[in-house]
């Protein structure tokens, strides 16, 4: 097999720019092709990167493409990963993986059919800052982890995103939107859930979009835009877990986890690096170190707000798993249990009842600093 493998990206919107540009960070993979619904934005984008562009179909016929990263809306990942497993590629989707699992398991069915691989992202949790995190929980230095908190609000997208519907419709909303950033970080953190609960609401029944070209128009919200759920992990754990686009401003932590001998906070899981920040039964605090692992320092942005960027890790990770014959860490268990997890929360809380998770997982392996450097170029 190549040291290197080819990359396809289907669907060459706003995401598909930071697949281009981060690709490159990371060997053993090689961005290649393009393709989209509108073959004249897949040459657009094409042009742009240097790389070939055109429909779907002359994509999954190149034999360049080894790997094709799925970047369209959530309702058509299933049917386009169906797509690509049937060309005989493997698969790396956008999150969520699926919206249920009935498709999860035929798509597990048909890649084993096929002897091919599927992962997911989000691999934000393979950042320096959440890498800090779980060594620090690995040690022991917190004992162990019996509750916590996340939090994840905003006043939603209609105020930046130039075509915001399909956030307010089944498929979308905050959990099925920034669920799986959290969601993968506790799978990394603590392990998997058992079981779920929550109370899920909206605020008003349309949205007035605010941001350019089209401020002004109205749009149907379609799905809960506040979600506040209770899981409880099979470690024994239970976190709480709260999603909203109806709220203003606040003063939470995105994510604290407490410990029977201290209690850690935890930045955004959105993105690779941020503020780490152990205390112990004393009081006293610490800031662990996050630039000392790779993807914790900072390579994007201007002089007053750098930050740590590396998405496409975790489909970097799992090229060189392909070559090696191993598991890698942005797996499908892992996707297809958050999958089940974030769904769960959703049918929770339209039943009021708790809600048994049918799938889990193993931890990912820890991502060290010796082994994303030998990632980098």
């Amino acid at each position: 097999m190549s040291e290197v493998l080819g990359v396809g990206i289907i669907g060459c919107g706003n995401i598909s720019k930071t697949y281009f540009e981060l690709a490159p960070l990371f060997k053993g993979i090689e961005v290649r092709y393009c393709a989209d619904l509108y073959a004249d934005v897949a040459r657009a984008r094409a042009s742009e990167y240097g790389v070939m562009g055109g429909t779907v179909d002359m994509l999954l016929a190149s034999n360049d493409v080894d790997i094709v990263v799925n970047l369209t809306v959530p309702d058509a990942h299933w049917p386009v990963s169906r797509d690509i497993l049937s060309a005989g590629k493997h698969v790396y989707s956008e999150k969520p993986l699926v919206l249920s699992l009935e498709d999860g398991k035929a798509m597990q069915a048909l890649a084993a059919e096929k002897g091919l691989r599927v992962g997911s992202a989000p691999d934000t949790f393979l950042g320096g800052a959440h890498q800090a995190a779980r060594a620090a929980i690995d040690s022991g230095e917190l004992g162990k982890i019996t509750s916590g908190t996340c939090q994840v609000m905003s006043h939603g997208m209609e105020a930046w995103h130039p075509n915001p519907d399909f956030f307010f419709k089944p498929g979308g909303g905050p959990v099925l939107d920034m669920g799986p950033y959290y969601i993968a970080n506790l799978i990394n953190l603590i392990g998997p859930v058992k079981r779920v609960a929550a109370l899920t609401s909206m605020a008003t029944p349309t949205r007035t979009i605010s941001s350019q070209p089209r401020a002004g128009e109205e749009i149907t919200v379609e799905t809960p835009t506040t979600i506040q759920a209770l899981l409880e992990f099979q470690s024994g754990a239970t976190i709480t877990f709260i999603a909203s686009w109806d709220v203003c401003a606040h003063r939470h932590h995105p994510m604290e986890l407490y410990g029977t001998e201290g209690s850690i906070y935890v930045p955004d899981p959105n993105f690779f690096g941020g503020s780490v920040t152990v205390v112990d039964q004393t009081g006293e605090a610490k800031e662990l170190d996050v630039a000392a692992h790779p993807l914790g320092q900072c390579n994007q942005g201007d002089a007053e707000n750098r930050f740590a960027n590396y998405r496409t890790a975790g489909l970097a990770d799992m090229a060189q798993a392909i070559r090696e014959g191993r598991d890698f860490r942005c797996s499908f268990d892992r996707a297809v249990h958050a999958v089940d997890v974030m769904m769960s929360i959703l049918k929770s809380g339209e039943t009021g009842s708790f809600v048994e998770i049918v799938t889990t997982c193993t931890r990912p392996e820890a991502f060290g600093a010796d082994e994303a450097g030998a990632l980098l170029k």
